[in-house]
C-alpha cells in the first residue's frame, strides 16, 4: 500500500493531496494544471514536498529530514514519451536497468518479435511497451505512468491499453496512471482519484465514483455516467450478449469470446426512464431497476439514482421529466438505452 499525505507551494499552485493507493490501477484524473504529475514527481522522489509524509509498505520514503533520492525508492517511471536509448536494441534497453521477470515480461508485453530491433524501427505503441517493460524490469514497489499513451494515435492507444490492463491485473503492484482522457480511465482504472486546483476531490472505486453525480462535474458531459462489469455470454443475430449484475445487456456486433471479461460505459444522458416496460422500440438493452436517489445537478437537471440488480446506474433528467413522471425513491422503473449508445470502453 502506498500512502500519501503532502503539501507543496509550487507558484499558483497550492498542492494538498491524501490518498492511498492498494495494489492495481489507481487512475490520478483531472484536467491540465490540476497537479498530477507534480504528485507523481514527488512520489518518484523528483519533486520534495514542503511537508508531509509518503511512505510504501513498512518504507519511508519522505518525512521530514527523510528523502530517500529517486534511485533508491524503487519505482518504475513510464514517460509520455518513451525515452529509449536509441543506439541499443530493445532486449538491451529492456535490460538496462535489470532483468527482473524477463521472459514473463516479455510475452504478456508481446515483444518476442521485437528483441532485436532498435527504437528507431518501433511503432510508437511497441516503443511504449518497451518502456513499460523497462519500468517492470527493474523490480519496482510502484509503477507510475505520466499520460503514456498521450502521443499516440487512437489505433495504438487501443493496441497499448490492453498490455496495461493485463499487467494492472497480475503485477501486485500499486500503479498509479495519470491521464484526463475517460476511455482511460474507463478501461484501465481499478480506483480513481480526481485532483481538481491541487487537492483531492473524489476517490475510491471506480464503478463508486462514476456512479457518484457529484462527480459529474469533473468529467465532460458525455463522459458522465456508470460503469458495468460484463462477461460475454453468447452471440445472437449479429450482437453479443452481456451478462452483468444489472442483467443481460446488448452490443451490436461479434465482441470477444464467451467467457470475456468487458467493461461497458453507459452514459447518464443516454438512459430513458420508463414506468413500465416498454414495446415496439428500437434500443435492445431494457434493464429493471429501483430508483435509489435523486439528486440536483449543477447544471439544473436532476440525477436519477438506480439500483439495477446489484449495479449502479443513473440517468440524467429534467425536473420536468422527473416531476411530470412522478418519479420517487423506491419506485421500480425501467431504464431503457440504445445498444449504440453504449460501448466497451
Amino acid at each position: 500500500m502506498l500512502d500519501v499525505d503532502i503539501k507543496a507551494a509550487l507558484g499558483d499552485l497550492a498542492l494538498d493531496v491524501q490518498m492511498q493507493v492498494p495494489p492495481g490501477v489507481t487512475v490520478l484524473f483531472g484536467p491540465s494544471g490540476a497537479g498530477k504529475t507534480s504528485v507523481i514527481n514527488a512520489l518518484a522522489g523528483l519533486l520534495r514536498p514542503d511537508t508531509g509524509r509518503i511512505s510504501l509498505g513498512d518504507r519511508v520514503l519522505f518525512e521530514g529530514a527523510v528523502n530517500v533520492p529517486a534511485h533508491l525508492r524503487r519505482v518504475g517511471y513510464v514517460f509520455q514519451d518513451a525515452r529509449l536509448f536509441p543506439h541499443l536494441t530493445v532486449r538491451q534497453n529492456l535490460t538496462y536497468g535489470g532483468d527482473h521477470d524477463f521472459d514473463r515480461l516479455v510475452a504478456v508485453l508481446g515483444l518476442e518479435g521485437l528483441l532485436d530491433r532498435r527504437p528507431a524501427g518501433l511503432s510508437g505503441g511497441e516503443k511504449q511497451r518497451v518502456a513499460l517493460g523497462r519500468a517492470l524490469m527493474t523490480k519496482p514497489d510502484v509503477v507510475l505512468m505520466d499520460e503514456p499513451l498521450a502521443a499516440l494515435d487512437d489505433p495504438r492507444k487501443a493496441e497499448v491499453m490492453p498490455y496495461i490492463a493485463a499487467l494492472g491485473a497480475g503485477a501486485g503492484l500499486p500503479i498509479i496512471y495519470v491521464t484526463h482522457a475517460m476511455a482511460e480511465v474507463a478501461q484501465l482504472a481499478d480506483r480513481i482519484v480526481i485532483l481538481d486546483r491541487g487537492k483531492v476531490v473524489r476517490q475510491g472505486n471506480l464503478e463508486e465514483v462514476l456512479a457518484d453525480p457529484g462527480a459529474a462535474r469533473y468529467f465532460a458531459k458525455r463522459d458522465a455516467g456508470a460503469i458495468l462489469a460484463c462477461t460475454v455470454a453468447r452471440h445472437e443475430d449479429g450482437v453479443t450478449v452481456l451478462a452483468s449484475d444489472a442483467g443481460e445487456v446488448m452490443l451490436p456486433g461479434t465482441l470477444g469470446a464467451i467467457g470475456d471479461a468487458v467493461r461497458l460505459r453507459v452514459p447518464a444522458q443516454d438512459v430513458i426512464l420508463s414506468r413500465q416496460p416498454l414495446e415496439g422500440q428500437s434500443a435492445l438493452n431494457m434493464l429493471a431497476a429501483e430508483i435509489t436517489a435523486i439528486t440536483p445537478l449543477p447544471n439544473e437537471n436532476v440525477a436519477v439514482m438506480l439500483r439495477a440488480g446489484a449495479a449502479p446506474l443513473w440517468a440524467e433528467l429534467t425536473p420536468m421529466s422527473v416531476g411530470k413522471l412522478g418519479f420517487v425513491v423506491g419506485q421500480t422503473v425501467y431504464a431503457v438505452f440504445k445498444a449504440t449508445a453504449v460501448g466497451p470502453t
